[in-house]
């Protein structure tokens, strides 16, 4: 018999919060997405405006908006945990929360932001990288993913109204792609 091991620390610990933040969500009515785990515009002076910088990629608006990101996070992020590890991988997350957050919080001042889905489009980008059997090579399934995946947010954005955010996908997608042409999967640290 095979034992179950807990072999994506960043990837399981993230859908793991995100879960016990989905839970706390419902118990408290939705007070803990708007304390804690959503970025809106509020003022610089209140602590918490810092730390909703990084922990609105764990909240999530219900089980269908947190199986959706949760999919695609347990898909591609133990490949991408394995081949660039832990640490880096948690560096994008927190890179793409920040941008995200901070990109949201200008440009949107009177909505709020939550989910992982900024996130996931990073992984997405980045596996499509991570194929790459030489430095400075381009895959054209990178090529491909971006093309199609960045023009059915660009779509979305200008002519779908659903309460989706098309430009957290577009920069997390960025963000993926400028992390997996920089950093290489073999030089870990």
């Amino acid at each position: 018999m095979k034992k179950i091991t807990w072999n994506s620390p960043v990837v399981l610990t993230f859908a793991l919060i995100s879960l016990l933040a989905l839970v706390l969500n419902g118990v408290t009515g939705g007070a803990s997405n708007r304390l804690l785990f959503s970025v809106y515009r509020s003022s610089w002076s209140d602590p918490l405006s810092y730390v909703r910088l990084f922990t609105h990629v764990l909240g999530h608006a219900s089980w269908q908006h947190y199986a959706g990101n949760m999919l695609i996070f347990l898909l591609t992020g133990p490949l991408l945990e394995e081949k660039y590890g832990s640490k880096r991988l948690l560096q994008l997350i927190a890179i793409t929360a920040l941008a995200t957050g901070l990109v949201h919080i200008l440009l949107f001042p009177n909505t709020g932001l939550l989910g992982a889905s900024g996130i996931d489009f990073a992984f997405i980008l980045l596996a499509s990288i991570t194929g790459s059997r030489r430095s400075g090579e381009i895959p054209l399934t990178l090529i491909l993913v971006a093309v199609i995946y960045c023009g059915q947010q660009v779509y979305d954005g200008l002519f779908t109204a659903d309460n989706v955010s098309q430009l957290s996908h577009l920069i997390g997608g960025a963000i993926g792609t400028i992390f997996g042409l920089r950093m290489s999967p073999k030089r870990r640290y």
